[in-house]
């Protein structure tokens, strides 16, 4: 067992830590381990169900509260630029593409996100157990996050369900 997956194992059960690999392999009926992942992330466990009305107003939720924090993190002189960058993609995200176009900028949004909010590289080989150990809820959201492909060759509903995951958490955190 993995450091990260010993540490996971005090805050989640281990039918929610299956899920994830379960909701990543291709051959799986993926709604199941997403209802799982939603529940660990504080939704209803119903979450698979969601339709375009709520996935919208959750985009939208998702887009504001992510927004504030980038907002009120503060960063370096020499982050400036990225943080007015990221607050630039922030704002176009989910404007005119399809899900599976906004896979890989959702992913990157994250990713730069979580660097300004944290000051350090969120691909660092300890910085899962970092999150784990200083905030548990933010730790099995990047549990999550970090295990998602970079690049997905998944249905457009796959992708869709995927970053609704990060961004029912994102815009509740």
């Amino acid at each position: 067992m993995t450091k990260q997956a010993d540490i996971l194992s005090d805050f989640l059960d281990t039918n929610t830590i299956e899920a994830l690999p379960a909701f990543l392999d291709k051959s799986s009926d993926y709604n199941s381990s997403a209802d799982l992942i939603a529940i660990a992330f504080g939704a209803n466990g119903d979450f698979s169900s969601i339709d375009e009305s709520g996935a919208s107003k959750l985009v939208s939720s998702f887009k504001n509260n992510l927004t504030l924090l980038i907002q009120k993190t503060w960063v370096e002189k020499s982050d400036i630029a990225l943080k007015d960058q990221l607050l630039y993609q922030l704002d176009e995200f989910r404007t005119k593409n399809t899900w599976k176009d906004d896979y890989v900028p959702f992913l990157n949004i994250i990713n730069q996100a979580v660097f300004l909010m944290f000051g350090q590289d969120p691909s660092s080989e300890d910085f899962a157990e970092y999150t784990l150990r200083i905030d548990p809820e933010f730790g099995i959201f990047w549990w999550y996050t970090s295990n998602l492909p970079k690049e997905a060759d998944w249905s457009e509903e796959k992708c869709r369900l995927a970053m609704l995951l990060g961004m029912f958490f994102l815009a509740n955190y």
